[in-house]
């Protein structure tokens, strides 16, 4: 690919050997005649290097020099002028300039100072991208959001990062306790060591303990080979323990030694093995309560919770929402490849007066499918879930809609009429997708997406 070179200079003379020089040495070149025609071509994405005249009627050299860092840092300015004097090169440089060219100069010299402007453009580039990678990196050692109840506990996820303290992170259901959790792996010593997660109430009691502590060959009837378990896993890093207030009393005591005396047993071994695992836990429920119920060990209780992290529901911190949707937006219409940029105000307005039971699974879930229901390029609220918009008390307001959905419910209506729509576009183009989704007027990606959405089964349409 060419780089592009935008030569300003009120002399066509000049600008025809510059634009010779330069094309002759594989350049694409921009001409413009004025500081204020130079600005106008600024935003070429494409631009690589700007070639400018000192001195020109209007707009001087010195003051497009300032514009173009303001507007362009990324792109070098070489200053080429027949007033070569010191106090000129010092003022242009002092404006931002990379580089200083007396009138007249050989070929060469044109040739070289371009050339190593565009080495430092694509410096400059790299440095850009490396800066986004690294914001986004940490965007996600932190949880998202602007309100004071956000901002504290990503204080106190730097503050408890750096050191091997238990946690324990409380909170109801899908308040983002795991992304603390993790934030708090990232941001520690151990952030190039493993972690694990175990979920205890996704798993068995019977397979529980195996899970956490492994076993070998032989334990029980179907170990037929040796198999580390969580803890094992978890070495020299961090083990998130989710939902630990539904861990069973007996392995709550088996937890506690390992806790106490960093060491545990395979099942089926004598063997002892020492673990240096960091532990993370976390639960929706009172683990105080559960104490008193005699359902928790205080002990326990105790051990993990030697500095504890509550979330507070998305109800309470009301004015992450926004953030919160437009990042979920962004993420989600990435990966359905389909055009929405935003919400309208009516429908973030919607938003904030639900009160998301759910918490930020819920608004995801919500964004999600408020995005594939969407037909424009930005979410207003008919697009918006029912359950939300009968949550958050609004009402639509057409004529007639109640006729239009008979007994069912906007969801699943909205739902049918897709269907209908995708099924009458494949029989139509007898089952070819790319066919169907041009039909539909939609990317081929967002039609599949919708297919597996809705369950249709691409067979039944074609035979």
């Amino acid at each position: 690919m060419k780089r592009t070179v935008l030569v300003v200079d009120d002399e066509h003379n000049m600008q025809a050997v510059m634009r010779i020089i330069l094309h002759d040495s594989g350049y694409e070149v921009l001409l413009a005649d004025s500081g204020e025609a130079g600005l106008g071509q600024l935003q070429n994405p494409n631009l690589d290097v700007v070639l400018s005249d000192l001195n020109m009627p209007g707009m001087g050299g010195e003051e497009f020099v300032s514009r173009c860092r303001k507007e362009r840092p990324d792109v070098p300015v070489i200053i080429v002028t027949a007033h070569g004097t010191i106090r000129s090169a010092v003022a242009s440089i002092n404006a931002g300039a990379a580089d200083y060219l007396t009138k007249p100069f050989e070929p060469e010299e044109l040739e070289i100072a371009v050339h190593n402007a565009v080495k430092l453009r694509d410096i400059l580039r790299e440095n850009q991208q490396l800066k986004a990678a690294v914001s986004q990196s940490l965007a996600g050692k932190r949880l998202l959001g602007v309100s004071a109840e956000a901002l504290h506990i990503n204080e106190e996820i730097n503050r408890v990062a750096p050191y091997k303290t238990n946690i324990l992170i409380t909170g109801e259901s899908g308040t983002g306790k795991e992304v603390i959790a993790r934030a708090i792996h990232e941001l520690s010593p151990r952030s190039d060591g493993p972690w694990v997660a175990i979920n205890c109430c996704a798993i068995p009691h019977d397979l529980m303990e195996s899970e956490l502590f492994g076993y070998v060959k032989g334990a029980f009837t179907g170990a037929i080979k040796n198999r580390p378990g969580r803890l094992e896993q978890a070495q020299n890093g961090t083990l998130f323990l989710d939902e630990i207030g539904d861990l069973d009393l007996s392995l709550q005591t088996k937890l506690l030694r390992v806790l106490q005396e960093r060491e545990f047993s395979p099942l089926g071994s004598d063997q002892v093995r020492s673990i240096d695992v960091r532990f993370i836990a976390a639960t929706n429920r009172d683990l105080k309560e559960l104490v008193k119920q005699g359902r928790f060990r205080e002990d326990l209780f105790y051990r993990l919770d030697v500095y504890n992290i509550l979330v507070p529901p998305l109800r309470d911190r009301k004015a992450d929402i926004p953030v919160l949707a437009e990042a979920f937006l962004r993420e989600l219409a990435a990966e359905t490849d389909k055009p929405v940029h935003g919400f309208s105000k009516e429908a973030l307005q919607v938003l904030a007066g639900y009160n998301w039971p759910g918490n930020i699974r819920e608004l995801r879930n919500a964004v999600e499918r408020s995005v594939l229901s969407c037909k424009g390029e930005i979410i207003d609220v008919p697009d918006l879930p029912h359950t939300i918009l009968a949550g958050a008390g609004h009402t639509p307001k057409q004529a007639g809609l109640s006729e239009s959905l008979g007994d069912k419910n906007l969801d699943d209506w909205l739902a049918d009429v897709e269907r209908r729509a995708i099924l009458a576009a494949l029989a139509d183009s007898n089952g070819v997708q790319a066919q169907a989704a041009r039909r539909l007027g939609i990317n081929e990606r967002s039609l599949w997406h919708r297919i597996k959405k809705l369950g249709i089964q691409i067979s039944r349409v074609v035979n």
